[in-house]
């Protein structure tokens, strides 16, 4: 019987086939062997296993080229992500993502540098689940990365743990042993090339087992890491690209803005400059302001007070001015309540607070609610400008603002210029009036028409006086005092004399209205007697005669800085007026007790009498009276209730002792 040798062909095909199929190196290298069972010849044999050889060799090259093509399309994918970069923080993940994917580590991560802080931090990681090791910052040359970012050069530690090459710190073992990690494989993250190179982070893959890396496997990672790089750099110059194109855009508006408001300003510059060529006053520099600003615009003088207004601040402005003069009344010709002045001083003064420090600052000023300008004259306070309703103000409308103040400074300038040359001219009138008022008194009345002055009108005559060191401010406040209410002062014999048309109230009203404006003008007190109402030339130089005693005695009485009429300084004021009002002083004196007994039936007024007669004795008075003891005493007490807890001081009870005696001489 003879005997075959098997052959090798099948065993070759087999090799092809498990090629072909991608089997693992074990299925090929068991081929060999198969065929040796088989009874394969020498020769044969050798073939199959030459042939295995070359098998494994062509699966490894295989095997290259697939991971190869592999790493390529991960890299022309990244190379896509920065092609259509939007999200930078998208692509850095999708970049450690594949890091760690074909490098088939544990985890991989990404850290760059911090040039604010001096040092490094995690910027992405991926696999990590240690929260210590996600939130590590790492000094410059410290651990794996700090040897890294040193050298610009990839680095590869088999067992993080034992390796001493790099500079080991408690915070970043820390950070290590949390999670776990033992291999590690940093590259760095290069701009530029050469030495050039700036090295502006680290890429890393890691495992948690013992493993050395490829040289293949470092060269991946490097690609990878100068995608990387290449990513953040474009995302910087996309961010200075649209920082630049944003400051271009602002600069643009800017410069677009500015045009606008140089626009405006001229326009309103040319509004405000047509506005005082036409002979516009004040109130329409107010409303022009109001107009352009779109607020509502007030102008008050040195002292605070108003003098035009737009909008609900014009308050009870009817010709458009507003003057001192006016100041203590309120609505319908009544005298304005002491609260209401109070308040109306205490306003006044914030404003002259704000216009001061408008001056120091030479800008507009924000206080309680409006914006103030001061309207200077060189360093002179002329007044300030007051806006209301625009809390927010843009440098072109303040700047705008601000310019208006000085328009309103040249008016009032003018204005002020006008009425000194007016009140000079009527300052004669006044002088010669009291004069010699009946040397041409039909001349004086002719003089006073054309000066805008009816002289045969009744006439408030209002003499006021400061200390000599004053006297100066007070002629200046006694012209401002009377702008725009048809008056006119001057100054005589040492004192400021006003002549201003009755307005239906008395001349002691007058009077302490002038005292409180006046005092606040000049900054001083200031004394104002008033007499009148007086007409013609001879009436009106009375009144200042009666003016100037009045004012005598009010320095005597103790009055300073107050004002009165004759009528209102008791029994001083019955000798020093002119018609001796006997009997308006017995009804202002006596007259609650008049009433009393001409209602009642009672004798207040002959118990009153007898009392002072007896020397105030209760008894002596009770026995004149022939009444009880009881009955004089509950009379006293009814006449304290009338007249009030004063009655018997010194000076009232002189007062109330001489009605009495007039009021017997009378016949009551």
């Amino acid at each position: 019987m003879s005997h075959r040798t098997a052959s090798a062909a099948p065993h070759l095909r087999r090799l092809f086939e498990l090629l072909a199929a991608g089997a693992p190196a074990e299925e090929l290298g068991a081929v060999a062997a198969e065929a040796r069972r088989a009874g394969v010849d020498a020769r044969d044999l050798a073939e199959v296993e030459g042939a295995t050889e070359a098998a494994l060799r062509v699966r490894n090259t295989l095997r290259q080229h697939r991971r190869r093509e592999t790493e390529l399309t991960a890299l022309f994918d990244t190379a896509g992500d920065l092609a259509a970069l939007r999200d930078l923080d998208a692509v850095l993940r999708s970049i450690v993502r594949r890091a760690r994917m074909l490098l088939g580590t544990d985890t991989a991560y990404l850290t760059l540098a911090d040039e604010e802080a001096g040092d490094t931090y995690m910027r992405v990681t991926d696999g990590s689940v240690s929260e210590l090791f996600q939130n590590l910052r790492l000094q410059l040359g410290d651990g794996l990365g700090g040897l890294v970012a040193q050298t610009a050069r990839p680095y590869a530690s088999p067992d993080y743990r034992t390796d001493g090459r790099f500079l080991h710190t408690g915070s970043i073992d820390a950070g290590v042993l949390d999670e776990g990690l033992v291999a590690i494989l940093g590259v760095p993250l290069l701009l530029g090339s050469g030495s050039g190179g700036q090295v502006i982070g680290a890429l890393f893959a890691a495992d948690r087992t013992p493993r050395t890396f490829a040289p293949e496997e470092v060269a991946l990672l490097c690609s990878l890491a100068d995608h990387a790089a290449i990513a953040i750099d474009t995302a910087r110059t996309m961010a200075d690209a649209r920082l630049a194109l944003a400051e271009l855009a602002e600069a643009n508006a800017v410069i677009r803005e500015h045009s606008a408001a140089m626009q405006r300003a001229a326009d309103s510059h040319d509004r405000l400059t047509d506005l005082v060529l036409r002979g516009g006053d004040v109130s329409d520099v107010a409303a022009a302001v109001a107009g352009l600003l779109k607020g509502e615009v007030a102008v008050h003088d040195g002292a605070g007070w108003p003098l035009t207004a737009t909008g609900e601040h014009g308050g009870g402005l009817t010709d458009g001015t507003e003057h001192p003069a006016g100041a203590g009344k309120a609505a319908g010709g009544q005298e304005a309540s002491g609260a209401e002045e109070t308040a109306g001083a205490e306003e006044a003064a914030a404003l002259v607070a704000a216009a001061e420090s408008s001056r120091a600052t030479a800008h507009a000023v924000f206080r309680d609610g409006r914006w103030v300008c001061a309207v200077l004259a060189g360093q002179e306070l002329l007044g300030c400008l007051v806006l209301y309703g625009r809390p927010e103000l843009d440098d072109p409308d303040r700047r705008l603002f601000e310019r208006s103040s000085v328009v309103t400074s040249l008016l009032l300038l003018l204005r002020r210029s006008v009425a000194e040359t007016e009140n000079r001219v009527r300052g004669d009138l006044i002088t010669d009036l009291l004069t010699a008022p009946d040397r041409d008194p039909a001349g004086l009345v002719a003089r006073g028409r054309r000066l805008g002055i009816d002289l045969n009108r009744p006439h408030f005559l209002l003499v006021a006086r400061a200390g000599d060191a004053a006297r100066e401010r007070l002629a200046d406040a006694a012209v401002q005092y009377l702008f725009g209410c048809g008056g006119v002062s001057a100054v005589h014999e040492g004192a400021a004399v006003l002549l201003l048309p009755c307005d239906g109230s008395g001349p002691g009203a007058a009077a302490r209205a002038a005292a409180g404006q006046l005092g606040r003008l000049a900054g001083v007190p200031v004394t104002v007697a008033g007499a009148g109402p007086a007409a013609g030339p001879r009436a009106i130089a009375d009144a200042h005669a009666e003016g100037v005693r009045c004012l005598r005695a009010m320095h005597v009485l103790g009055r300073d800085g107050g004002g009165a009429c004759a009528a209102e300084l008791g029994f001083v004021g019955v000798l020093l007026g002119d018609d001796h009002d006997v009997d308006g002083f017995v009804a202002a004196t006596l007259g609650p007790l008049l009433e009393y007994d001409a209602q009642r039936g009672t004798q207040l007024v002959r118990t009153l009498r007898a009392y002072f007669g007896c020397g105030g004795s209760l008894t002596r008075a009770k026995e004149e009276l022939h009444v009880h003891v009881n009955t004089v005493v509950q009379r006293l007490d009814r006449i304290h209730a009338l007249l009030g807890p004063g009655w018997n001081t010194p000076e009232q009870t002189l007062e109330l002792q001489l009605a009495l005696r007039l009021h017997l001489l009378s016949g009551g």
